[in-house]
C-alpha cells in the first residue's frame, strides 16, 4: 500500500506511481487486470462524496469514454474476462483504501481530485493500448468493475438499513438476529450459484469449500475493516460433526424477500455477486454489534454466530441438491 506523503503539485505522480505499484509483481510486470479493478475502486470511492453516487458514476464513465473517443465494447463479455466477484471485492477495495488516503489533501475540491483521476486512467488505459490491450475493451473491464464495485457498496448499505428498519425498528430482531439473518441468505445464495457436482458438503469447521471459504473472506475483511477485532476465533464454537445441520430458516424467511426486491431493483441477478454483497452486508453488521470498546454483541459470540449461519444455511441447500440428483 503507498500513502500520500508530499504536496498536491505532485499528487497526479504520486497517484499514478502508487497504482502502478498495487498492481505490479517483481517477475511478470504490471498485471492490467489487478491495475483496472484498483482504478475503479479510486473512482468509486470520488463518486461516494457526491450527493446522487449513481448518477456522478453514469456522467463520469459517460466522460471518460468522450475523454477516450470510444465506447465500451458491446455484447457479452467471453466467460473469465473479468475476475470472480469476490475478487473484484478484494481489489476494488485496494482502490478504495488509496483513494481515501490521498482524499485528506483534496476535501476542498472533490471535482478536482475525480477531474485528475479520469485523465491517470485515460493515461493508463492508453498505455494499454499500445501494448495490444484495445481501449474498447479495457473501457468495458472498467465500466463492468466500476459497476460491481458501486453495486456491493450500495447492497451492502442498504441491506444493513433494511434490516434496522425493518426488523429491529418494527419486529424487534436482536442485532444478533440480524447478523446471522445477512449472513445465512449469503451462505444460501452461495449454494445456490453452484451445481450439485460443486455443491460440496463437509464436517466441522477445519476445512471449507473453496467458494464458500472465499464468501467468508469477504465477510470477514468487512467486519475486520469497520473496527471488529481480528483474531483466529471466527470458528469456534461452530457445531460439531455429528449435531444435524441446523440452518436459521426463520430468520432467512423474514429477510430474504427484501433481499431479492431489492436485487431486483438493482439488477443484480447472479447469485455469486448476491453471495458477496450480502456478506458485505454482514459484516457491516458484525462491526455494528461487535466493533467499538463496549460492543452490543462480544466478538467472541458474534463471530461464530455469523460464520455458523452461514455454513449451516449453505450445507441445508447442498443436502437439497444432492438429493435432487440422486
Amino acid at each position: 500500500m503507498f500513502f500520500a506523503l508530499t504536496e498536491k503539485p505532485g499528487m497526479g505522480a504520486r497517484l499514478y506511481t502508487g497504482l502502478i505499484g498495487m498492481a505490479s509483481d517483481p517477475v511478470k510486470g504490471v498485471d492490467a487486470t489487478k491495475m483496472i479493478q484498483h482504478m475503479a475502486g479510486v473512482l468509486v470511492e470520488t463518486y461516494m462524496v457526491f450527493d446522487q453516487p449513481d448518477e456522478a458514476m453514469a456522467a463520469s464513465l459517460h466522460k471518460l469514454g468522450e475523454r477516450m473517443e470510444c465506447k465500451p465494447i458491446e455484447g457479452k463479455l467471453p466467460p473469465h474476462s473479468l475476475p470472480p466477484a469476490h475478487i473484484i471485492d478484494a481489489e476494488t477495495e485496494k482502490g478504495r483504501l488509496a483513494a481515501r488516503g490521498f482524499f485528506e489533501e483534496w476535501l476542498d475540491c472533490a471535482f478536482e481530485f475525480h477531474n485528475l483521476m479520469l485523465v491517470i486512467v485515460h493515461n493508463v488505459l492508453q498505455g494499454f493500448e499500445d501494448q495490444g490491450l484495445a481501449k474498447d475493451e479495457s473501457l468495458r473491464l472498467l465500466v463492468e468493475c466500476t459497476h460491481k464495485c458501486m453495486a456491493f457498496e450500495i447492497a451492502s448499505q442498504e441491506l444493513c438499513d433494511i434490516v434496522i428498519e425493518r426488523k429491529i425498528a418494527t419486529e424487534f430482531w436482536s442485532l444478533g438476529d440480524c447478523v446471522a439473518a445477512l449472513s445465512a441468505v449469503s451462505g444460501r445464495r452461495v449454494a445456490l450459484s453452484l451445481n450439485a457436482e460443486f455443491c460440496e458438503l463437509f464436517e466441522g469447521s477445519h476445512y471449507l469449500p473453496q467458494y464458500l471459504d472465499h464468501v467468508v473472506c469477504v465477510m470477514t475483511k468487512e467486519a475486520v475493516r469497520l473496527g471488529v477485532p481480528a483474531g483466529t476465533d471466527w470458528r469456534f464454537g461452530l457445531p460439531a460433526n455429528d449435531t444435524p445441520v441446523n440452518a436459521p430458516l426463520d430468520l432467512i424467511y423474514g429477510i430474504e424477500p427484501f433481499c431479492d426486491a431489492f436485487f431486483g431493483a438493482i439488477n443484480m441477478t447472479n447469485h455469486y455477486d448476491q453471495a458477496v454483497a450480502c456478506a458485505k452486508a454482514a459484516g457491516r453488521m458484525l462491526a455494528v454489534a461487535a466493533g467499538g470498546e463496549v460492543p452490543d454483541l462480544e466478538p467472541a459470540i458474534a463471530k461464530p454466530l455469523a460464520m455458523a449461519a452461514m455454513t449451516e444455511t449453505y450445507k441445508s441447500v447442498c443436502m437439497t441438491h444432492n438429493m435432487v440428483t440422486m
